[in-house]
């Protein structure tokens, strides 16, 4: 898939990686972007529509569905993480809500459109996918399930056309990891790299240093030969 002329949407896409990719997208000659946040949101270019979106909010989901129609490429960014020890239940819910269930809300809204297009997936989660880190537990617990997810996603939807891509992220320079002393790479370069990964049609994106140096072991480890044997049992869907 080629970015030119798409149609994407981008959910977080006021700050940080969000923002990359959108300007990422129209560089590449995106024909609409749908930016997606909780806010306001004003854009130069005219090939930006911005879009009420907190991806918790059931209604907000649905009327975005309702408004969009067409779509070639769904971004699920939008993302919190929050300092914890897992002592406190209401931090993992409230991370499990957006970094879990908002993808999955909206990936069930946008599916008839991307079924339509036979469009991509592109779920943007973290190395702490394969490893927690000990400061921010219930948010490596919420990447992780949303990792399965996508996988499972991977498998259901490929009979429909639907590709879904894992991004796995690493340190990255944004508001939600500025209290970590960490080399990290730009929201810019980050961006590019999910979207080559999108072109290139990898399963498993992994766009930064830290992450590529995963990259070989995991595909071609035993638990990604483990993901393709399961996939196999997934019911089979006629594609046409």
């Amino acid at each position: 898939m080629k970015i030119a002329d798409t149609t994407i949407l981008v959910t977080g896409a006021n700050r940080g990686i969000g923002q990359a990719l959108v300007a990422e997208a129209l560089a590449r000659g995106a024909s609409r972007v749908y930016a997606g946040t909780r806010g306001t949101l004003e854009h130069p270019d005219p090939r930006v529509t911005p879009v009420p979106l907190d991806v918790t909010d059931t209604a907000q989901v649905q009327a975005a569905a309702q408004r969009i129609g067409t779509l070639d490429i769904l971004i699920n960014n939008a993302g919190i993480a929050l300092y914890d020890d897992l002592s406190d239940r209401a931090a993992l819910d409230r991370q499990l809500d957006v970094n879990l269930f908002g993808p999955y809300a909206v990936v069930q809204a946008f599916l008839p459109a991307l079924t339509r297009s036979r469009g991509a997936i592109v779920n943007n989660l973290s190395l702490n996918a394969f490893a927690p880190m000990p400061v921010i537990p219930a948010y490596s617990v919420s990447k992780a399930a949303a990792f399965s997810l996508t996988q499972s996603l991977r498998a259901l939807l490929a009979g429909r056309g639907v590709r879904v891509h894992a991004v796995l992220t690493g340190p990255t320079d944004t508001d939600m990891t500025r209290g970590y002393d960490i080399p990290k790479v730009s929201a810019a370069a980050v961006a590019g790299a999910i979207l080559d990964g999108v072109e290139r049609d990898e399963e498993d994106i992994f766009p930064d240093p830290l992450s590529a140096t995963v990259a070989d072991s995991w595909n071609n480890g035993a638990a990604k030969a483990l993901e393709r044997q399961l996939a196999a049992l997934a019911p089979q869907t006629d594609a046409a």
